[in-house]
């Protein structure tokens, strides 16, 4: 299936206020896309994972978990901004192996208990100590640009 679309970039029901998609509906629509394969990937949680990996493996569906994550311009500890819009910006991630799916979980049980501002952030630093396993991807509007 050389030809075939994976979508890497996907919010669901447990994207707070971003996503509407249920993962079933997901999965279910990538099966019929003909989709090997599918990722999650909500806003600073991982909420969804188990139930999204369960849904994939009834489809045959390869899961493929992730987390658009929130990056503090600074220290993730840091709790002041100029604005709430340079609080923090966005970060998609991938794990692409059981390492890589640890070290999610670490980033984003970091980013509830220590980095939250407004947001779970964690910081590039943090990522340096956990990235391995871990495949980033630049992308949206919020992905790091700032208007000069």
């Amino acid at each position: 299936m050389s030809d075939s679309f994976v979508h890497l970039h996907c919010h669901t029901e447990y994207s707070t206020l971003d996503g509407m998609v249920r993962v079933d509906a997901a999965v279910k629509q990538a099966k019929k896309m003909g989709m090997p394969a599918l990722a999650i990937t909500d806003h600073g949680a991982m909420y969804g994972a188990v139930d999204f990996y369960l849904a994939c493996g009834k489809k045959g569906i390869k899961p493929i978990i992730g987390c658009e994550v929130y990056v503090a311009p600074d220290s993730h500890l840091k709790k002041s901004a100029v604005s709430r819009k340079e609080s923090a910006f966005h970060l998609t991630l991938l794990a692409s192996d059981a390492q890589g799916y640890r070290n999610l979980v670490k980033l984003v049980s970091t980013a509830h208990l220590d980095g939250f501002y407004g947001k779970p952030r964690i910081d590039k630093e943090l990522l340096a100590q956990h990235a391995q396993g871990i495949i980033g991807l630049s992308g949206c509007l919020k992905s790091g640009t700032r208007d000069r």
